[in-house]
């Protein structure tokens, strides 16, 4: 199936738009009423349309088979602009979105991840941080920053300084036997594994902190993870070029939260 956006649409000229990237095992999307749901929350912030459910979920599985991937791991992204018309930055009255589906290979990593810190930083007051927006050039730029500097992913600091996310993940540190996660509040997208990770470790006992701090926090850390719905728990090996994950009591936590959130995945 072809997907035409023409060349008025609004998520193309403005990145006025939304969209969420699901997990697909075997032809079986992972959590999609919970990206729905997400993408819901999106929409009552910019003021968009409520995509139809039924719709979104059969344009997934169709970019599934369109794309010959039923079997193995994919990645569909679902995206909904806020169509055409309107003049420059004004939407029409009634806009008419645009929901479409695209679906790729998603190998898991077959490596730790190294991290670098971005100078691109995020604006913890736009709702361009706290929804999965269109609008991602930040993220581009940051990963871009990442990926000369040799890592393979970029953490981005807020305006303020505080610690946010990684560009397409959320970020976890274990110090002290304590795990550390930046406070929403800082511009970090309320991440579903994330989610699903603050509820392992509440299950398991296990002493969390949701904090606002610099980037020097993780100079600190025994070890450093990254949350996302493709990847799940990715263990960091790197941070800057110096080596993480060494301590036995913060690889042990980890790795027991990696395996209590494939087991709920």
């Amino acid at each position: 199936m072809t997907t035409s956006v023409p060349l008025s649409d609004r998520g193309l000229l403005l990145g006025d738009g939304l969209f969420e990237t699901l997990l697909a095992r075997d032809g079986v999307l992972q959590g999609p009423l919970e990206h729905l749901a997400r993408m819901a929350r999106g929409c009552a912030a910019l003021g968009l349309p409520l995509p139809d459910s039924e719709l979104a979920l059969s344009l997934m599985q169709a970019a599934i088979a369109d794309a010959g991937l039923e079997c193995g791991r994919a990645a569909v992204r679902l995206t909904y602009t806020a169509g055409s018309g309107g003049r420059g930055l004004v939407r029409p009255q009634d806009p008419s979105p645009r929901l479409f589906a695209t679906a790729a290979p998603s190998p898991l990593p077959t490596a730790p991840a190294r991290l670098a810190l971005a100078r691109v930083r995020r604006n913890a007051s736009s709702p361009t941080a706290h929804h999965k927006t269109l609008a991602y050039l930040d993220n581009v730029m940051a990963r871009r920053e990442a990926l000369a500097q040799g890592a393979d992913e970029a953490v981005m600091c807020n305006t303020d300084g505080h610690l946010a996310c990684a560009a397409a993940a959320n970020l976890f540190w274990i110090e002290g036997g304590v795990l550390f996660t930046p406070d929403l509040d800082c511009g970090a997208l309320a991440g579903l594994m994330r989610a699903k990770v603050l509820a392992a470790a509440g299950a398991l006992g296990q002493t969390v902190q949701v904090v606002k701090t610099g980037a020097d926090a993780l100079n600190q850390a025994q070890a450093i993870a990254l949350t996302n719905s493709l990847n799940g728990l990715w263990a960091v090996s790197h941070w800057q070029g110096r080596s993480v994950g060494s301590d036995p009591l913060a690889q042990q936590i980890l790795q027991t939260l990696i395996d209590q959130v494939s087991l709920s995945a």
